[in-house]
């Protein structure tokens, strides 16, 4: 075989590529079943682990990785819901925030043990502690390479895998 193509950054990449593909599909599985999609449950759980439960749109967009219209629709659905609503963004007027309502708090709270069970079955019982650890460690490196503004309007403290 040509050494060129056994490259181990390139079987990296489609490890990770297969197991995000995997783990989306299982995660589709259980959030389809409260109405929702992974993009929903993305900028719902970035809303409650914010602080105050809100984040500007435009944070919330950065962390998301979608764009500002991108966000805009997924708040607007999820708005429809009950589940967010938006408010004026004080000292700016062209800006607004997303805030988590109780609705929206009661689903999440409702949804996310049935969310680490998934992830825990299909993701990190594969793992020891430690790998777990190395693996958060190193997702939060290339994270801060390859998206510099993830954490857009979050708590400046890094999360452990107890979080």
């Amino acid at each position: 075989m040509d050494a060129t193509f056994d490259d181990p950054r390139l079987t990296a990449m489609g490890l990770l590529v297969e197991v995000y593909g995997g783990l989306i599909a299982q995660l589709d599985l259980v959030h389809s079943r409260r109405g929702l999609s992974g993009t929903d449950f993305d900028a719902l759980i970035r809303l409650a682990r914010s602080p105050h439960r809100r984040l500007r749109m435009s944070d919330l967009a950065a962390q998301t990785g979608l764009s500002t219209s991108g966000i805009t629709r997924i708040v607007d659905r999820l708005e429809r819901r009950g589940l967010v609503c938006r408010e004026a963004c004080a000292g700016d007027r062209r800006g607004s925030v997303a805030v988590l309502t109780p609705p929206g708090i009661d689903l999440l709270s409702e949804h996310v043990p049935d969310v680490i069970q998934s992830i825990d079955q299909w993701f990190t019982q594969a793992l020891t502690p430690e790998q777990l650890t190395a693996l958060l460690s190193a997702l939060h490196a290339v994270r801060r390479h390859v998206r510099s503004g993830a954490a857009a309007g979050a708590l400046r403290q890094p999360r452990t895998a107890t979080d």
